[in-house]
């Protein structure tokens, strides 16, 4: 009989990774009959354990703690998601187990801990633009761990990003970052969607409304391009992250 395990892997790999039917076959061993049912819905009953059993994991369980307690210090989109500390702990630590199985693991012990506050929502399909948006990230620069500004701006089709890096988030550098990019991409896209950025913003009026700064107004009219922006702390409305 299958187990649950196995059920939600087969799953994961077909829909999420798009393996095949023969690839699934070969890595679990089940036939593809079962394998095809697994695809169309139907399980095996099963009782829930009342507590998760990791035999290959447990050894690295402590080392997944360490690394999500490091995260509390570190900037949002620098922390470990499930997928790469799945994939560290298979360059670094040597684990033979399932991806599925570091993920649940993840999902309990951030919930456990009170880590797990992302919210839930749609993602609509994207019109033909770019996104641009500041982050940040720490280096190491001659040995001292030093935060730096990064500078993002992504197609929304292709994907394929332009980041530089800068020591601040001041509207010269922000200018400059536009320049760099439209160099990068060979031109300039129609529309840009950005958060409410001081740069570009002077003030955030009702609904999509702005009221734009000058020296902005002045470097969309010279690339003619038209800027959108997401309502306040709604930034998942972009379609994706920079």
């Amino acid at each position: 009989m299958i187990t649950m395990d196995q059920y939600e892997y087969i799953r994961t790999a077909h829909r999420v990774y798009e393996k095949s039917i023969r690839q699934i076959q070969k890595e679990t061993g089940h036939s593809r009959v079962t394998i095809r049912k697994v695809l169309q819905g139907e399980f095996p009953e099963y009782k829930r354990r009342s507590t998760q059993a990791y035999p290959v994991l447990e050894k690295h369980r402590e080392t997944i703690w360490n690394w999500l307690k490091e995260d509390r210090e570190n900037p949002k989109k620098q922390r470990h998601t499930a997928r790469r500390i799945y994939t560290r702990l298979v360059e670094e630590e040597g684990y033979t187990g399932s991806e599925v199985t570091v993920r649940r693991h993840v999902r309990q012990v951030k919930a456990k801990e009170g880590m797990d506050t992302s919210g839930a929502f749609l993602i609509l399909e994207p019109e033909c633009g770019k996104e641009a948006d500041w982050g940040e990230a720490l280096a190491i620069v001659q040995g001292i761990r030093t935060p730096f500004h990064f500078f993002c701006m992504r197609p929304r089709f292709s994907g394929k990003p332009f980041v530089r890096a800068y020591p601040c988030e001041k509207q010269q550098a922000f200018f400059d970052a536009h320049v760099h990019a439209f160099d990068f991409f060979g031109g300039v896209f129609p529309t840009l969607v950005y958060d409410n950025l001081k740069s570009a913003v002077e003030k955030v009026l009702t609904g999509r409304n702005r009221i734009e700064q000058d020296a902005f107004r002045r470097l969309k009219a010279y690339y003619s391009f038209e800027a959108r922006f997401c309502n306040p702390g709604s930034a998942n409305e972009k379609g994706g992250k920079a």
